[in-house]
């Protein structure tokens, strides 16, 4: 079950990427929607490793992958010509990654799945 939870997130950060660098991003419909969607995005990607991983060590490890994860995807979307570089998204990646990391540590120590943990 643990394989699969890690497999599922992994498939949700390649969504992520792929989303990012996509010529045709998801539209909201509303003001502000595009941030929205960014701090949600990160937050649950961020949850949902910090739910896998109990030990502050390799959550921390994960929050920075996941910022330096956000960070490069804006500066890709700066390269590709159809996309832009901006540093609001940026800004709503990193506290979605924080509101993500403080969510999963919310939960009670024994709510994680059992393993061995390895990042």
């Amino acid at each position: 079950m643990r394989a699969a939870a890690l497999a599922g997130g992994w498939l949700y950060a390649a969504a992520i990427v792929w989303l990012s660098l996509s010529p045709s991003p998801p539209d909201p419909g509303f003001a502000y929607g595009d941030k929205l969607g960014h701090l949600a995005a990160y937050a649950l990607l961020m949850f949902w490793f910090g739910y896998l991983y109990r030990s502050s060590q390799v959550r921390n490890a994960y929050a920075l992958l996941w910022v330096a994860m956000g960070i490069a995807l804006e500066f890709a979307q700066g390269a590709t010509g159809y996309r832009s570089y901006e540093f609001a998204d940026m800004a709503a990646n990193t506290l979605g990654v924080l509101a993500g990391a403080l969510a999963a540590l919310s939960l009670p120590r024994d709510a994680a799945t059992t393993g061995r943990e390895t990042p």
